[in-house]
C-alpha cells in the first residue's frame, strides 16, 4: 500500500517533532520534509511533491496561509491542512479561502489528526470537532482595524499581505526590504497601498488588523512604534 507523504510545516521545533513522532507510529503515513517556516515550506512543497502539508497558520516570513495560496499554485495537488492554537471564525475562514481543506487544532488527538491526513488525501474536508460544529454559522465577514467587521474582503495582493505581516512584526521599513528582496521605496509604496485599501493610517491598527484576519496570531509578540 502506497503511504501517505506529509510536509510538516511549524516553526516551533518542539511542537514540530511532537507531530512527526506522532505521525511516525502510523504505518501508512511517512513524514518527507519539515519546515520552520512559510518560505521554505514553500520550496519543499515544490520540490517533495507531498501528498499533505500540515501547516502552522502564524509562522515568520510568510504566515500559512500565504504559503498555502503559493503551495496549492505551484502543486494543485498538494492538500493543505492548516493547524492553529485559536479557532476565531476569521482563522478559519481565511484559511478555507487560501484553498486549505482543513482545519486543526494544536490540541486535537493523534488519532483525529491522522485520520484528517487520510482524508484530505482522499478528497474530503476535515475539521476539528469544535470547528466544524461552527461552521454553519461563520459570517463571511472579516475584521477591521479597530476590531469591527467590514462588509467585504479588502483584496491585497500575495506581496502587500508579506509586507503586511511584517509591519505586524515590527520589522521597519528597511528589515522589510531586506526580507523580500526589494527596495525601500517599494516597500513604502506597498505600505502606502495597504493603508489606503484597509483605511487603517497607523501600524497599531495594522497589527490589530493581521491579528483578527489570522495573518499573524494575537499570542506574537509585538512591537508597536
Amino acid at each position: 500500500m502506497k503511504r501517505i507523504t506529509v510536509l510538516l510545516a511549524e516553526d516551533h521545533t518542539i511542537v514540530r517533532e511532537g507531530f512527526r513522532k506522532m505521525l511516525e507510529l502510523d504505518d501508512d503515513i511517512e513524514i518527507v520534509g519539515e519546515a520552520q517556516d512559510g518560505r521554505q515550506a514553500f520550496a519543499l512543497a515544490k520540490k517533495l511533491q507531498p501528498d499533505v502539508v500540515l501547516m502552522d497558520i502564524a509562522m515568520p516570513k510568510l504566515n500559512g496561509l500565504l504559503a498555502t495560496r503559493q503551495i496549492l499554485k505551484a502543486e494543485p495537488a498538494t492538500k493543505v491542512l492548516i493547524l492553529s492554537a485559536h479557532n476565531d471564525d476569521a482563522y478559519v475562514k481565511n484559511a478555507t479561502e487560501s484553498g486549505a481543506v482543513g482545519f486543526l487544532l494544536k490540541q486535537t488527538s493523534s488519532h483525529k489528526v491522522c485520520r484528517a491526513i487520510r482524508e484530505v488525501q482522499q478528497g474530503k474536508t476535515f475539521y476539528s470537532p469544535s470547528v466544524s460544529r461552527r461552521q454553519d454559522r461563520i459570517h463571511p465577514l472579516l475584521p477591521n482595524g479597530a476590531g469591527g467587521l467590514k462588509k467585504k474582503a479588502v483584496p491585497l495582493t500575495s506581496r502587500e499581505m508579506e509586507v503586511l505581516q511584517l509591519i505586524a512584526e515590527g520589522k521597519a521599513n528597511k528589515e522589510t526590504a531586506s526580507e523580500l528582496g526589494i527596495g525601500i521605496k517599494t516597500v513604502e509604496k506597498h505600505r502606502e497601498h495597504i493603508m489606503q485599501k484597509l483605511d487603517i493610517h497607523d501600524t497599531a491598527g495594522l497589527t490589530r488588523y493581521a491579528i483578527g484576519a489570522g495573518i499573524i496570531e494575537s499570542s506574537v509578540q509585538l512591537t508597536i512604534i
